[in-house]
């Protein structure tokens, strides 16, 4: 089989159940990563064969691909902030919303990068917490998650990318386990925010594969894992700190209620789909700048 005819194969295996620009571009991702050549070195080489394990390789790709699995989880990588993260089942997959989070902290950083403290609840493949080191070195970051098959995870994520992160095993539910957690100049999460009820109208490449336990929350308590990190952040942010949420995108006013309940200042900015998605939140009131 050439590359061309690899290309031909796994382009037909996917139209069969995505859409043709979706079909194309995961295509193209999967060849490179089975290759390690991008689509305009394959054209030039496209009569050159592929090599019998490259080929069952694909044919087992292709095979996953067919019964849904996303396809970050198929190849084990997905990229976030310009880094490639490995991903499998134990964590969500990194989203670009995430991203937009990630930078609005960045630019939002006015404390003294040498002592900057960074705490990441609810971290899964530790995408946020990796990328915000990466950019901060000096910072202090720390990150949590009640999976230990998560914190594998990141753990082996960090060890990659050289981001000394410390990863705690913690159910942020669970007032008790707090207690040792030290201070934090920046509290940030991207907790479980999908209500219960909202699974029927889910695509079945993340209704099916991706865990749960970092996805939904009960229908008649959406605000769960907000309300336990404002009351985490009341005890545990630094003065000054802020606090950076994403949510769901109709949970923006409800988010800001609890936050002004409980004492903190708020802002929602929209994401680049024109969508609340992220809030940030500071304790003493002052005015919030985007």
């Amino acid at each position: 089989m050439t590359l061309q005819e690899a290309g031909f194969f796994l382009l037909n295996q996917l139209r069969t159940v995505y859409e043709e620009g979706e079909a194309s571009a995961i295509g193209d991702w999967v060849m490179e990563s089975l290759t390690g050549s991008d689509k305009t070195e394959r054209m030039i080489y496209k009569n050159n064969p592929i090599t019998t394990e490259e080929e069952e390789q694909l044919r087992g790709y292709a095979a996953k691909l067919l019964q849904h699995t996303p396809v970050q989880y198929v190849l084990n990588e997905s990229w976030f902030c310009g880094l490639k993260f490995y991903v499998d089942k134990n964590v969500l997959i990194p989203r670009p919303e995430t991203e937009e989070l990630v930078e609005w902290v960045i630019s939002n950083c006015r404390f003294p990068i040498d002592t900057l403290s960074i705490l990441d609840i609810g971290t899964g493949s530790g995408c946020i917490p990796i990328s915000l080191k990466r950019r901060l070195r000096k910072a202090r970051v720390t990150a949590l998650d009640i999976s230990e098959g998560a914190l594998t995870v990141a753990k082996r994520n960090a060890a990659k990318m050289g981001a000394e992160v410390e990863f705690i095993q913690l159910d942020i539910l669970d007032p008790v386990s707090w207690t040792d957690l030290e201070p934090a100049d920046i509290i940030i999460s991207n907790p479980p925010y999908i209500p219960e009820n909202n699974k029927a109208s889910m695509h079945p490449n993340v209704l099916a594969f991706e865990p749960h336990t970092a996805l939904f929350v009960p229908d008649q308590d959406a605000l769960l894992f907000y309300k336990a990190i404002i009351e985490l952040a009341k005890t545990k942010l630094n003065p000054e700190g802020l606090l950076f949420f994403e949510i769901h995108e109709d949970l923006g006013r409800e988010v800001t209620e609890l936050l002004s309940i409980e004492g903190f200042a708020s802002e929602i900015k929209k994401d680049m789909q024109g969508k609340d998605r992220m809030v940030m939140g500071r304790r003493d009131g002052d005015r919030l700048t985007s």
